[in-house]
């Protein structure tokens, strides 16, 4: 029994290799099927490009011709006409001294006839030698050398086969390199030292923060990348491969992301608004080492990539939530500020980035600097000062969205715009649900995000003002504020 098992072990390892090799010889049917379509569409293009460059090279021979074919017919035409006017002239010579010829007085005759014999000579002489020849010939001497062009293409083939190089190493993950901010996670990988085979790019993958599947987050040749709008308090796998024209690298090791924990947490009940604790919180990280976040690069995305140079963060107050409202739970606080990178240039900063205000009587649109993807969110804007009943907008936008205007004027951003009696809420200029109540100086203004039920909710001083704003909200949204210099939040 114990030969008989241990036979058996070996005869399972080479039955699950096996089926290793069967998955990869269909993934190279597959992949022989995607290549074939490529290669054809490679020859097609260069033959094309021949065919092309065959027709403008025809073009320019016609052209040639014609050039050569009007300048002999203006040769000829000149020559007719020239000839034409002599003819006529020798002509009606010639028929003037016919009829001297028949001039019966000898006196009168003697008098003109050494004239005209010597204009007849010189006449003659005009029709000498060359005059009655063709300035051009009829045929064209042009011969178009098309024999190395056709020895050429009869020539055409494929120069080598395409000599198979080997797949990628793994990559190797950089752990000093790879950190976590808020719900944002950067990673980093490189090539191992001593790998020398050729690398097109590469391909990041996370799974979903709760143990699913995985999924592809970049593919690009970078080796590394920022991933916005992950759950907060969550943990994520990530691995990434290498690819070149022979196939894909087996995956690099797994590394497991935490994003941003409960720096604090009590058990509550939720009402709503959410109350904010402002108890100044430590922020956490996985890793005990820092980075200083090289531009992140664009690829195929599912979630969101950015660039260093835009990126966003939040520091008000937020508190990211796992559950809906008016149930016991543990609410975790991160910590976000205003973002002076993406702001209108007539937003005035203070207070760590944490108050605006504007130098503008127009509207000028803040963001916050994280943006969410997932979850549930909650934050609250102070305001500090109040003149002149302006109508600031308090809402979420893309990053993209219009830093110039009210927001809530163009489709980038969901908004409740608000003066000192009345509110209203808007997207893509279009005004809806006039709610009655306004803001004045120290009052609070709340902004519910619920990504799980794609909803939008707004509060003033923590009683909810009109309906749930906006619905089926879905993507990266970033807390947005739009305001003038009569206000500060």
């Amino acid at each position: 029994q114990s030969q008989l098992s241990q036979a058996l072990n070996g005869l399972s390892d080479r039955a699950k290799e096996a089926k290793e090799f069967l998955v990869q010889l269909r993934n190279m049917v597959q992949q022989i099927q995607e290549n074939s379509v490529e290669f054809e569409a490679c020859l097609v293009a260069q033959c094309d490009a021949l065919i092309d460059a065959l027709n403008r090279r025809k073009a320019q021979l016609l052209s040639r011709v014609n050039k050569e074919h009007e300048h002999k017919l203006k040769v000829v035409r000149d020559q007719i006409s020239h000839c034409t006017v002599k003819l006529r002239q020798t002509t009606g010579l010639m028929e003037y001294c016919l009829e001297v010829i028949k001039e019966n007085d000898p006196s009168g005759f003697l008098q003109i006839s050494d004239a005209l014999i010597r204009r007849v000579h010189l006449t003659e002489d005009q029709w000498g030698k060359g005059t009655l020849t063709p300035r051009m010939t009829t045929d064209f001497d042009l011969n178009l050398d098309n024999a190395p062009l056709l020895q050429s293409i009869h020539q055409l083939d494929f120069v080598q086969m395409k000599v198979s190089s080997p797949v990628p190493a793994p990559p190797i993950l950089q752990l000093e390199e790879c950190c976590t901010h808020n719900n944002s996670a950067t990673l980093s990988w490189k090539q191992p030292p001593l790998s020398t085979v050729q690398v097109e790019g590469y391909i990041l993958e996370l799974d979903d923060g709760n143990g699913g599947q995985f999924r592809e987050v970049y593919v690009g040749k970078e080796t590394m990348c920022t991933v916005d709008g992950l759950h907060f308090n969550s943990t994520y796998s990530a691995r990434v491969k290498a690819f070149n024209k022979s196939g894909v690298s087996p995956y690099s090791k797994t590394l497991v992301l935490q994003t941003s924990e409960d720096t604090q947490s009590e058990e509550q009940t939720l009402p709503f608004p959410v109350p904010l604790e402002r108890s100044q919180l430590r922020r956490m990280s996985p890793f005990s080492s820092t980075l200083n976040l090289q531009p992140s690069f664009s690829g195929r995305s599912y979630f969101e990539l950015r660039s260093s140079a835009h990126q966003l963060s939040l520091h008000s107050s937020l508190q990211s939530l796992n559950s809906a409202v008016d149930i016991k739970k543990m609410v975790a606080v991160a910590w976000f500020s205003f973002d002076p990178a993406s702001a209108h240039a007539d937003i005035i900063f203070s207070n760590d980035n944490l108050t605006v205000t504007c130098n503008s009587y127009d509207d000028r649109v803040v963001l916050g600097k994280t943006g969410f993807s997932k979850g549930l969110h909650y934050w609250e804007l102070s305001i500090d000062r109040y003149d002149n009943h302006p109508d600031p907008a308090f809402g979420v936008a893309r990053i993209d969205v219009l830093k110039d205007a009210m927001l809530g004027k163009d489709d980038k951003a969901w908004a409740m715009y608000v003066d000192n009696n009345r509110s209203w809420f808007m997207h893509n200029n279009s005004h809806t649900n006039r709610t009655e109540g306004g803001i004045t100086k120290g009052a609070t203004v709340g902004v519910l995000l619920d990504l799980t039920r794609r909803t939008l909710t707004f509060s003033i001083n923590e009683d909810q003002q009109g309906p749930v704003a906006f619905e089926n909200l879905e993507g990266l949204f970033f807390p947005a504020v739009s305001l003038n210099r009569n206000v500060q939040v």
